[in-house]
């Protein structure tokens, strides 16, 4: 089996094992401050998915050194990735943004930056930043797509047009800021080849994706309509079945940055297999090695890579 993983392009980018320390720049969303609406995108819960950030009431150099000393119980790594994560972390005055993205960027041991946002957040002065920061060290943009389907866009009232993510991509390629699309498996009403249409689009035009289960959590309007028996989760079978096949249809040089992700416990409510990590991994494993999962096989544009990986 092989994909391209993470840790793999970690490992041949920056020679040593680098880690990810989330970050909390203090953000809202135009979604939940009434720019765009109040609620926020269905799924999404109090925390805006930072729910394994550091406290937003410390600076960005505080939540580093704290983040730093509770990595350095479990491992030796001497490098880290600075990732703005809860809810849209461009959304603020370039002018803020500033300061705190040169306070996370600029230690030695920061070996990149890596920041979530929307496509819609990304206007001229944004992109100027990022510019001039990518200068200094790698920039990621992660940008959450989610899905290329209307409708499934509208329900889950993400907010933007598709047309608007194509925008982002072609702007931050411009500046050549690395783009990595989040994208969600098991959003309801759709099927099997539409979460593939969605995987094909995104890593069409991504240098990185991550590959999310749907995840049902407390505090969410989309645990109202579960629990109305509007749409069920995906069982692990089915999930599994549906991820070989999206790392085959990925290109082979698109780096997977995520294979289901993790929902907090506290607040997850469905489905409840996604919680037991261990068990997750080893099944995910043992069908990768099943199916000979090779990312691209299903990809026109398919080359065998030449090393291979677990």
């Amino acid at each position: 089996m092989y994909y391209y993983s993470l840790n793999e392009y970690l490992k041949k980018t920056f020679g040593e094992k680098v880690y990810k320390i989330s970050l909390d720049g203090g953000m809202t969303c135009p979604n939940r401050d009434g720019a765009l609406g109040t609620d926020g995108c269905i799924f999404c819960s109090g925390g805006g998915s930072g729910e394994f950030s550091a406290d937003r009431r410390l600076s960005i150099a505080e939540q580093l050194e704290q983040a730093k000393r509770r990595i350095s119980q479990k491992t030796d790594c001497r490098r880290f990735i600075a990732y703005f994560q809860p809810f849209t972390n461009t959304y603020a005055e370039v002018s803020y943004l500033r300061r705190i993205f040169y306070e996370a960027i600029m230690p030695e041991e920061i070996a990149a930056l890596s920041i979530a946002t929307r496509p819609d957040c990304l206007g001229g002065e944004v992109l100027g930043l990022l510019s001039e920061l990518n200068k200094i060290k790698p920039v990621w943009v992660e940008l959450g797509l989610q899905t290329i389907h209307p409708q499934t866009a509208g329900y889950i009232r993400r907010g933007y047009p598709l047309e608007t993510y194509d925008e982002a991509v072609v702007n931050l390629r411009k500046i050549g800021v690395s783009v990595i699309t989040h994208v969600i498996l098991g959003l309801p009403g759709e099927t099997k080849e539409m979460m593939l249409e969605t995987v094909r689009y995104a890593g069409g035009r991504s240098d990185g994706i991550k590959l999310q289960l749907l995840h049902v959590l407390r505090g969410t309007d989309l645990l109202r309509d579960y629990e109305q028996g509007r749409f069920e989760v995906l069982s692990l079978e089915r999930y599994l079945d549906i991820l070989c096949d999206a790392i085959e249809v990925l290109p082979g040089n698109v780096v997977i940055h995520r294979l289901t992700g993790d929902g907090d416990k506290k607040l997850l409510v469905a489905p409840m297999w996604s919680a037991d990590k261990k068990r997750v991994l080893n099944e995910m494993n043992r069908e990768f090695r099943r199916r000979d999962v090779v990312q691209g096989r299903k990809n026109k544009n398919f080359r065998k890579p030449l090393d291979f990986s677990e």
